[in-house]
């Protein structure tokens, strides 16, 4: 299964249409991103970044949404992992 998680753009690394390059952060962490299929967002946007490369724009509701739902998940896979 593939996953793709929302990330907060925090700064431009390079805005090159090709190789466009982004510092986007994820609960704390931040990676460099590949950014041309988003070049218009801007810093503090979110983004769907799969496999360090972001995919789509989304608002900050959706994205706080998701993570919700991701943090969720993973509390059901712990309480399972205690009851086996």
């Amino acid at each position: 299964m593939c996953l793709a998680v929302p990330g907060r753009v925090v700064r431009w690394i390079d805005r090159d249409p090709t190789f466009a390059q982004a510092e986007v952060e994820f609960d704390g962490v931040r990676r460099t991103c590949h950014m041309a299929c988003v070049a218009d967002a801007q810093e503090g946007d979110y983004v769907i970044v799969h496999a360090g490369v972001a995919i789509s724009r989304l608002d900050e509701a959706q994205a706080r949404r998701t993570l919700e739902d991701l943090a969720r998940l993973g509390e059901l896979d712990e309480s399972q992992e205690l009851s086996s």
